[in-house]
């Protein structure tokens, strides 16, 4: 599969639910969005998507949104689970308060070693080579040298996802079977090690949007009686492996 889309900034709103909800949730938001072009083939709607999380040593990031900096950021290498992927995600999230920015480019497989661990990266390290992209490569990676990342923690789960038809403006998912396992490794292959169930049989609802709170959404909010909670994958994947010991 190929994923490109990518919202730079937006707000997040997320939620813990139970199946019967999801499943009721799903219902109601197809009067207004359309299951996006990846999921629509495949069973349940549901992709595979995997998540290498990059921290330093001390595990900066994590101890960030533990202590509540309102300003922070997490650096990943997304993909999706195929053994013959040529290229991959690498992101950067960054959270001003409640509003969102992605950082995101396209890059070889082949080359994410040098990326990583070499000097800072040049055109030739894209596979869509655009200065928007070169910009955005050169950002995280300037980041990845500043606290010295490296893999941490691989987060792997399936998504289900819906969005406004030709565009992602707004956007709704649910998060299902997320898992975590430690990793110190650049592979990117779908199997963890040992890895443990993070959120049990709860779902992760996400409500995402670039602007205005659409109407419907705040109706979807007090049909369903949802609350705010606090949903991090990373962080509450860390959290499960040090409790199980399966992580310093």
């Amino acid at each position: 599969m190929s994923f490109d889309k990518v919202q730079e900034q937006r707000f997040e709103l997320k939620y813990l639910i139970n199946e019967q909800k999801a499943q009721n949730v799903r219902h109601f938001i197809k009067n207004y969005l359309d299951a996006d072009e990846y999921g629509i083939t495949q069973p349940q709607n549901s992709y595979s998507v995997h998540s290498l999380y990059l921290d330093s040593s001390n595990l900066k990031t994590y101890q960030d949104t533990i202590n509540g900096n309102r300003n922070r950021f997490k650096i990943r290498i997304r993909h999706y689970g195929g053994e013959d992927q040529e290229s991959v995600y690498l992101e950067m999230k960054r959270r001003y308060d409640r509003v969102i920015t992605k950082a995101r480019a396209k890059v070889p497989v082949k080359k994410l070693e040098e990326i990583i661990y070499g000097p800072l990266p040049t055109m030739d390290h894209l596979v869509n080579q655009t200065e928007e992209q070169l910009r955005s490569l050169q950002q995280i990676c300037r980041m990845i040298r500043e606290i010295n990342a490296r893999p941490q923690i691989h987060v792997a789960y399936l998504r289900e996802a819906y969005e406004l038809e030709e565009s992602n403006a707004v956007r709704i998912t649910f998060d299902r079977d997320v898992t975590a396992s430690y990793t110190n490794s650049l592979s990117l292959r779908a199997e963890q090690d040992n890895p443990v169930n993070v959120f049990g049989k709860t779902v992760i609802l996400e409500l995402k949007f670039t602007n205005r709170y659409p109407h419907w959404m705040n109706e979807l909010t007090q049909l369903f009686h949802l609350r705010l909670e606090s949903a991090a994958k990373y962080v509450d994947g860390v959290n499960v492996l040090k409790r199980k010991k399966k992580i310093a």
